[in-house]
């Protein structure tokens, strides 16, 4: 019997106690898992250093803080999130208890990534505990230190058999998919998202994928473009580009095109002043792998700013390419690197076109003022956000969902989303034992009269919350009347 089958033969016999159920045990575990980041935030940023590069303010800005709001906003609304929610009445309901009732899944699988490896795999753990879930959780091999720490930390703070860590590569998280789970919530590449999904299929288990794809950056040539590069130059380079929301490439008009170079140039310097490979705040490409992968794409296009790297390190500085098209090889794949390919195109129907002619990415960017050319291609487009005049920051919205679309997943998590979405919205209806005789329209035989009034119940349209209002209102006419009507008769 594989170690695999073992943790989740255990964890599913944890999870059927019941242990889980109760919300003072969930606000337990989420207050635990606070505690852990606010302990551990050396050991996670050191992981994190060794992993990718990342300083520790970086790590702290882009890991830990987004996690810490996502636990506080699940404790402070989870009585509110679990509750029963009552649904609008029918004429058939009228008199009956109507309502969902949000229950726990089971035994969720969360399959993390290695580019923001706290994050994107302690986020669906607050949406899952927060459900009343179980959770086995897989880190990435890939950023090794983290998973490495997760493995060893976190079953100090959480329950260990209801969120057991498992650690591995490859053949390890085949093993886990082998095995029936409840939900799996993964974030990664779309090639391994589907084989995630083939495996889910063979048990008939529901998933989240977090995907990507190359999502698109429009900027309007009458925009603020100084303001427009600094945020794309920061959305951009970022952990080295390694971000599943990064702008993946700029479309604009030709006439602007050295301008942004121009103005990207400036940020770069700004940002990451004139040596980035010395600078602190700018991290490395992964792994040599992914080194090669990226430094490949560059193949065919004309560098305009950047373009060094160290492949000893990792290495590869932020680089701007112009001279690019559909068919470029950086165009052919997410990039998921510190290069910014630049595409001109004749205008705002051409861009349109452009986006609409690849597969919807997990976001599109537009930089305009004019609000009628952005709610134009929030129409004209399918993604799975769309930003406008800004960066990666809706990522940190809770009220928002968060998920892409097509090739760039399904599902979506954050905040009240992430419960619902690691829940089952168990429809109720609870009936009383009498008005048996409204019943009789249903039962045999069956008569034209029966379908009438069968006809009147389940069509009619009739606000039953106004119908209600209405009868105490007829009540309280009534008995002021009577109130009246004996003062009369005692005067």
């Amino acid at each position: 019997m594989s170690r695999e089958l073992l943790v989740v033969q255990q964890t599913r016999k944890s999870f059927q106690t019941g242990k889980t159920k109760p919300l003072e045990y969930r606000i337990h575990q989420l207050k635990a898992l606070l505690r852990f980041i606010s302990e551990r935030r050396k050991d996670i940023a050191d992981a994190v250093r060794q992993d990718l590069g990342k300083s520790e303010y970086g790590t702290e800005l882009f890991e830990t803080l987004v996690l810490e709001g996502e636990i506080k906003l699940a404790i402070e609304k989870l009585p509110q999130w679990a509750a029963p929610r009552p649904v609008e009445k029918t004429l058939v309901t009228i008199s009956d208890e109507v309502y969902v009732q949000p229950e726990p899944l089971g035994v969720v699988l969360i399959i993390g990534a290695w580019n923001y490896p706290w994050a994107v795999t302690l986020q669906p753990l607050v949406g899952a505990i927060a459900a009343g879930n179980a959770a086995v959780i897989k880190p990435s091999e890939v950023s090794s230190h983290s998973a490495k720490i997760m493995e060893e930390l976190l079953p100090q703070y959480l329950d260990k058999d209801l969120y057991p860590v498992v650690t591995g590569g490859v053949l390890e998280t085949q093993e886990l998919l082998k095995h029936r789970f409840d939900h799996i919530f993964y974030t990664g590449s779309s090639a391994v998202g589907k084989m995630v999904m083939g495996a889910a299929a063979r048990h008939l288990t529901p998933v989240t994928l977090e995907l990507g794809g190359k999502s698109p950056c429009y900027i309007d040539k009458n925009c603020d473009i100084t303001v427009a590069c600094r945020r794309i130059t920061w959305g951009k380079f970022v952990n080295c580009g390694q971000t599943c929301i990064a702008p993946d490439y700029v479309l604009c008009e030709p006439s602007i095109q050295s301008r942004v170079v121009e103005e990207i140039k400036k940020s770069i310097k700004e940002f990451y002043t004139d040596n980035p490979k010395s600078f602190e705040d700018y991290g490395r490409i992964v792994n040599q792998r992914h080194f090669k992968r990226v430094m490949a794409l560059m193949e065919g296009s004309t560098v305009a700013v950047g373009g060094d790297s160290d492949e000893s390190q990792c290495y590869i500085g932020p680089t701007v390419l112009k001279d690019v098209t559909g068919e470029s090889k950086v165009m052919k794949e997410e990039i998921f690197g510190p290069l910014l390919p630049i595409i001109t195109v004749s205008s705002v129907d051409e861009a349109i076109q452009f986006i609409n002619e690849r597969e919807k990415p997990l976001v599109v960017y537009v930089f305009s003022h004019d609000n009628k050319l952005i709610k134009r291609i929030i129409a004209e487009t399918s993604s799975g956000a769309l930003l406008a005049n800004d960066c990666l920051v809706h990522f940190t919205v809770c009220t928002l969902p968060f998920g892409g679309v097509g090739e760039s997943g399904m599902g979506c998590y954050h905040g009240k989303y992430s419960f619902d979405q690691l829940s089952h919205l168990r429809s109720c209806l609870i009936r009383k034992l009498n008005m048996e005789g409204l019943n009789s329209m249903r039962y045999p035989p069956h008569t034209a009269k029966k379908l009438s009034w069968a006809r009147f119940f389940l069509l009619k349209q009739v606000n039953v919350g106004r119908l209600r209002r209405m009868a105490m209102l007829t009540v309280l006419i009534g008995l002021a009347a009577f109130v009246l009507k004996r003062f009369h008769q005692k005067g």
